[in-house]
């Protein structure tokens, strides 16, 4: 099926690369109207060459409240309305105990990936009301699951999966959807570079492959269509839903 987000205009962070990348390839793929809410200009203004007018790009930290009002400001001048926001921008460093995490560490963490979806549905929330909208977040298999020396980033993942249910529930009465599709391991440009830089790089690969009882680390492609349905009518009566998107990598331990 296509043209699935047909008539959509969608705003996106951290779409630049990465899953995010992804996620809006598809939502053009499927006639959608996308911005792209990054602090990598770069990166976002070439994709908006690539794929040209359907694509704006607008430099947004979604750690400062004062950025984000100025760039949802600026889709509404450009789209005239926002009937979805994903919730994509975020960041993994450092990975260490919570007892070895410096303050500034865990700060930055929760201002990413964390308070950045209260900026974002603060100032967009007007808008979403009026289309009667949806949102999206991406949280992760290991803010149910945990992981070990990764405390302040499970913390942060944690509390988005919280979130997106109480949000779900605050926002039925309007007909705002909240939803957020969990990934397991993804191979995107950060993960392939950690990978590189490990000692063994191979068996490193066949660590994330093994993890996914489907039998492989994905790319950002199968995040990107589990987005698009849960952003589309056919979604349309579900809210609330944490999304595994894992390959299995959930369901427990094999020999």
């Amino acid at each position: 099926m296509s043209g699935q987000l047909r008539g959509k205009c969608i705003l996106i962070t951290g779409g630049a690369q990465g899953i995010g990348r992804e996620c809006v390839l598809a939502y053009v793929r499927e006639s959608a109207r996308v911005a792209i809410l990054d602090i990598a200009a770069e990166a976002s203004e070439q994709a908006v060459m690539e794929l040209g007018s359907s694509v704006i790009s607008v430099h947004c930290d979604v750690a400062e409240g004062g950025s984000v009002a100025a760039a949802i400001a600026k889709v509404i001048k450009e789209f005239g309305a926002i009937d979805a926001v994903h919730n994509n921008a975020g960041i993994s460093s450092p990975s260490k105990p919570l007892h070895l995490t410096e303050e500034e560490e865990w700060d930055r963490l929760l201002r990413v990936n964390l308070k950045s979806v209260f900026w974002m549905t603060k100032h967009s929330y007007p808008y979403l009301k009026a289309s009667k909208g949806a949102i999206l977040n991406t949280a992760s298999m290991v803010g149910s699951m945990g992981q070990s020396d990764h405390a302040a980033y499970v913390a942060t993942k944690g509390g988005m999966i919280a979130l997106t249910k109480a949000m779900a529930l605050d926002y039925a009465d309007d007909g705002v959807r909240v939803n957020a599709v969990c990934p397991a391991g993804v191979w995107t440009p950060m993960l392939r570079q950690w990978a590189s830089e490990q000692d063994n790089p191979d068996e490193i690969k066949s660590c994330l492959d093994r993890i996914h009882p489907l039998g492989h680390c994905p790319e950002g492609d199968v995040i990107a269509d589990a987005s698009v349905f849960l952003l589309s009518n056919a979604a349309r009566f579900i809210t609330g839903c944490i999304l595994p998107v894992s390959g299995g990598a959930e369901l427990g331990y094999r020999l």
